[in-house]
């Protein structure tokens, strides 16, 4: 046991349920689901796997108490009839076995649910949508309230049935409950309107009909948007007063923050540091003195000891840090921290997958969400060469991946750091958590005694021959895109020029000045690159125009991502030109075509030219025709297409597939 975590480390009881230490799963949809709502096999080994690796309380999702009419995906869990119980114990049973307790989390989606997926319109406190742009619902009546707040206690009955250790009632992030709770979306003038005290009425009779199925001896978690950070939403102090009237029935405190407005606080953007919210925790505990929940951000161990040892919070919650590490806990315990696998909250195989494109959850910086490292127990049947050109995230996932199976295994890379543009990006203060993801890698990579790392070397035609490969990877990453227009090769990135591209900003981050007000900063290019540099510049008080020649700026970034920079612009009232060109790039001005067809100089002491990037694949010809007979040649990554970092990734560990059919590895499926 590693001493450095007492507390994190140490069992807690609630009532009849011990966890075996204080880290806790938060429920975290994954759409692993059956479509009938079934819990799937797939979804057990899920969970199953997180047990493993030493979690003390496992979250699950939320699952619906009333469908259609409360649900909140096509594939989301269902809790409201007896058909769900069998395959929900066999989750309880699986878990169980590796010392886990779990709970499960009951809910009404509320405005939430959408009827393209229900075939019936939303139902909520009121008839606010629960989001921007969100379908109207309409007020339940009386009648219809009573039927849900029985149904939570149904569903709560079953859960216990099932074998669940504890349930946890969902009361934030802009559900049915939440709905009540907060005066954005409650302008009822009844007695479940206006008051707090009239506000908190629906859950306060949620949690007594759960306490009255399930006994006194059952704990009872409740989650609650502590803080909505919204205009005119609840504050904390807000919180704390409606607690007042919920708190008595309730045995823990999952306190979390945000609505579906302000989803870069429910769902951490990536530039929140480690526990930043264990302040909301400390508030509710201290009133209460209940054990409380505190999560947001938390990767680092040591951050986690902290918050427990000031008594902000009791338990820890981890959501997307056990999507990217089933074993954080073991690691920690094993005194292993270095080797954990952390998550960088860029929230794209998760939240995006799942809200955004209705997928099943995936993870940037672990492929194999279910498997996790179950490939480890192979090993190749006979010797294999395989060289990998390139030492970026993709280029280290294969070369590692290669290595762990029994591969001699060769990574070239041409500059003297590993990492490639992830270890760049990271340069960005706001970008910084990106480091851990190549720092982790190069940490793998280190233990690996047949894996061997040559920096500052180009690939070689003759230097590859003398390593004999049977496979090369090309994993060569990507450069910025530099269409051909005018006076763009003129100016980018040349000596004493003021437009750069965003390899050469941030090779220039440690120059600029902190506050740059009454500097202008134009930046062609509204995608994720051209955002990273407006936030840059944004808050250090320049004055920021993007330029895009799509419609929207941030096409296709993750909902947290997208929802944050829009708070950003807005807060720093950036000038957001769409639908406008390019036409030339001068010394101190980009020459544009606006909407209406107006043609203008934008004037700028800083120019930033960000209209992505394109595949570095120079090599890849070159290798065909000095290899392609004697070798297997992969193109992976960005050297393939330029993308985001889980394709490469996910491409690199693919490794195993290419071993597997030239009869090197057993199958691995």
């Amino acid at each position: 046991m590693n001493k450095n975590y007492k507390n994190l480390l140490s069992p807690l009881t609630i009532k009849h349920m011990t966890m075996k230490n204080r880290v806790m799963m938060c429920p975290m949809g994954t759409n692993y689901g059956g479509q009938n709502g079934e819990m799937s096999f797939l979804h057990i080994d899920y969970y199953e796997q997180r047990a493993k690796g030493g979690t003390g309380l496992l979250m699950v999702e939320n699952a619906s108490v009333y469908s259609p009419q409360g649900s909140n995906g096509t594939t989301q869990l269902r809790i409201d009839h007896d058909s769900y119980i069998p395959r929900l114990y066999k989750l309880c049973e699986s878990v169980h076995k590796h010392g886990t307790c779990i709970g499960i989390q009951i809910n009404h989606a509320g405005a939430s649910a959408m009827s393209s997926r229900t075939n019936m319109q939303p139902v909520s406190a009121s008839n606010i949508p629960s989001k921007a742009g969100g379908e109207i619902p309409r007020p339940l009546t009386k009648d219809e309230i009573l039927l849900i707040v029985k149904k939570y206690g149904e569903a709560a009955k079953r859960a216990q049935a099932a074998g669940f250790d504890c349930v946890e009632i969902h009361g934030g992030h802009s559900y049915l409950i939440s709905q009540f709770l907060s005066p954005t979306t409650n302008n009822r003038t009844d007695e479940f309107g206006g008051s707090i005290e009239n506000r908190t009425r629906f859950a306060k009779m949620i949690i007594e009909e759960v306490r009255k199925n399930v006994g006194p001896f059952f704990p009872i978690f409740l989650r609650i948007s502590a803080d909505e950070l919204v205009e005119g939403g609840n504050s904390l102090d807000d919180a704390l007063e409606y607690l007042e009237y919920l708190h008595d029935e309730v045995d823990v405190f999952d306190v979390s923050c945000g609505l579906n407005s302000s989803i870069q606080y429910q769902i951490d953007a990536n530039y929140f540091p480690d526990g930043w919210r264990s302040y909301m925790s400390k508030a509710v505990k201290e009133k209460f003195n209940k054990p409380c929940v505190s999560m947001g951000n938390i990767r680092d161990p040591k951050v986690a000891e902290e918050i427990l040892s000031n008594n902000h919070a009791d338990i820890i919650g981890m959501g997307r840090g056990l999507i990217a590490d089933p074993e954080w806990v073991n690691k920690v315990k094993d005194s292993k921290e270095d080797e954990i696998r952390k998550c960088i909250s860029c929230n794209i195989g998760c939240a995006a997958n799942r809200i955004m494109l209705n997928r099943p959850i995936r993870c940037t910086v672990n492929p194999s969400v279910n498997e996790y490292e179950n490939y480890k127990n192979k090993h190749i049947n006979k010797p294999c060469n395989v060289v990998v050109i390139g030492g970026g995230t993709a280029g280290l996932e294969a070369a590692c991946t290669a290595s762990e199976v029994g591969c001699t295994t060769f990574l070239l890379e041409k500059n003297d750091v590993l990492g490639g543009l992830a270890t760049e990006i990271s340069k960005i203060p706001d970008k910084k958590r990106l480091y851990d993801f190549p720092q982790y890698l190069i940490n793998r990579a280190s233990k690996l005694d047949n894996l061997f790392i040559f920096k500052a070397t180009e690939a070689k035609v003759d230097f590859i021959k003398n390593l004999k490969p049977n496979i090369i990877v090309n994993a060569t990453g990507s450069t910025p895109l530099l269409p051909p227009i005018k006076g763009l090769s003129d100016h980018v990135d040349k000596k004493n020029s003021k437009v750069n591209s965003i390899t050469k900003m941030i090779e220039n981050i440690p120059n600029y000045p902190e506050d740059l007000a009454g500097k202008k900063v134009v930046i062609i290019g509204g995608g994720a690159v051209g955002l990273d540099v407006m936030e840059f510049f944004a808050k250090r008080n320049a004055e920021v125009t993007i330029v895009e020649k799509m419609s929207i700026i941030g096409n296709g970034l993750d909902p947290v991502t997208k929802s944050d920079t829009g708070h950003t612009m807005k807060k720093y009232n950036v000038n957001q030109l769409t639908n406008t060109s390019l036409l030339e790039v001068k010394s101190d001005s980009f020459f544009v075509e606006l909407e209406n067809g107006e043609k203008t100089d934008l004037e700028f002491d800083f120019g930033f030219v960000c209209l992505g990037m394109r595949a570095n694949n120079s090599l890849i010809n070159e290798l065909n025709e000095n290899f392609g007979d004697d070798a297997e040649i992969l193109n992976i990554g960005d050297s393939f297409r330029a993308r985001r970092i889980i394709e490469g990734v996910a491409e690199g560990r693919n490794i195993l597939s290419t071993l597997a059919n030239l009869n090197y590895l057993d199958s691995i499926n």
